[in-house]
């Protein structure tokens, strides 16, 4: 057998025994196997060093312990989804808490939910995590799959057997907003690429907490070149406001470098505020204000919805998770003596 690689019927020829036999023995289905039968092939398995199909093995049993994340693959990402902080943070806490567990992480990108329903089908997952979709894809799962699956930031209808574990997207917004009119601010600019779902949310909410002050919206595009050059034409507005609330961080690191690049001092210039707090934000020079939210804590929320929906509990559809603001150089502040530390706010 040397050269290539061992099968189970070979294990089975040389001890004598059925295919089916040596199978149940790796597989765990013993019952029926005796101690003596079930050494012999163990000693066997390890002398020939036989690898078994983890597939297989996961398969045969009833519960297979495989937790599937499935990560909407957007445009915006432009083929580097796995390298987002926000996605990054995400799988490093779900891998931790899922192993902690005793069970496996599965990680794929999807552009569609059919996708999803095709690939969740070749296995015998115990529940997924979905990141990203929308409100379509997500009715499609609950219609056509009977495993059990929690979403993350979702605009999810009131569906049994799903549940949305959200942020506080609204209160984050309108903590970063009372930040800057209490700084003094009165004319700010929200960044986003689009005004729907947890962005539209932020955005209502920053405008609710720097009210009366003066909050629109910059909506820019989805890919990087064409971003940086929509901010060469909109510096002018930059240069007519003292504040913009970004609603990710990577937005406004992005931002941040090209304001540097154009001659802003930040925060004199323009206070910023992000949203995620990501490791960068704390890194950058001026370090990023921002809001926080806790990954661990969605992660084992994740994790524990899951079993109740598996074991057939009855859910709320929707856990809303707090976020705390984050007070760093960027957003600036107000001199000892009272009066406004940096250029006059408009």
């Amino acid at each position: 057998m040397e050269g290539r690689r061992v099968r189970i019927s070979d294990i089975a020829e040389e001890l004598g025994l059925s295919s089916a036999t040596v199978s149940n023995v790796i597989h765990g289905k013993t019952k029926k196997v005796s101690d003596e039968t079930q050494r012999r092939v163990q000693a066997l398995l390890e002398e020939r060093r036989y690898i078994p199909s983890m597939a297989g093995i996961l398969l045969s049993q009833n519960s297979s312990r495989i937790i599937g994340v499935f990560l909407n693959d957007h445009e915006k990402y432009e083929g580097h989804t796995l390298e987002d902080a926000f996605i990054a943070s995400s799988l490093n806490h779900l891998s931790a808490e899922i192993e902690s567990r005793g069970q496996f992480m599965m990680v794929k990108k999807a552009k569609r939910a059919e996708e999803i329903l095709r690939f969740s089908s070749m296995w015998n997952m115990d529940g997924m995590v979905v990141i990203g979709f929308c409100r379509q894809d997500y009715r499609y799962l609950r219609e056509h799959i009977r495993i059990p699956f929690v979403v993350y930031d979702g605009l999810c209808e009131k569906t049994e057997r799903i549940v949305n574990i959200s942020l506080d997207n609204f209160g984050g917004g309108r903590q970063a907003g009372e930040l800057f009119r209490r700084l003094g601010h009165r004319r700010a600019i929200c960044i986003s690429d689009n005004e729907i779902g947890i962005d539209r949310e932020r955005i209502d909410g920053f405008q609710e907490g720097f009210s009366p002050g003066r909050a629109e919206l910059m909506r820019v595009p989805i890919r990087k070149k064409e971003r940086c050059n929509a901010y060469l034409l909109m510096e002018e507005r930059f240069r007519r406001t003292s504040a913009v609330f970004a609603v990710s961080d990577y937005y406004a690191i992005e931002l941040l470098f090209f304001l540097k690049g154009r001659g802003f001092r930040i925060p004199e210039d323009l206070a910023l505020a992000g949203f995620d707090d990501i490791p960068l934000s704390e890194m950058i020079s001026p370090s990023l204000t921002t809001l926080r939210q806790d990954a661990a804590l969605r992660a084992r929320l994740a994790l524990e919805e899951l079993l109740a929906l598996k074991e057939g509990g009855i859910r709320e559809p929707e856990i809303r998770i707090p976020v705390h603001l984050i007070e760093r150089e960027s957003s600036g502040g107000m001199r000892e003596d009272g009066q406004q530390g940096f250029r006059h706010f408009l």
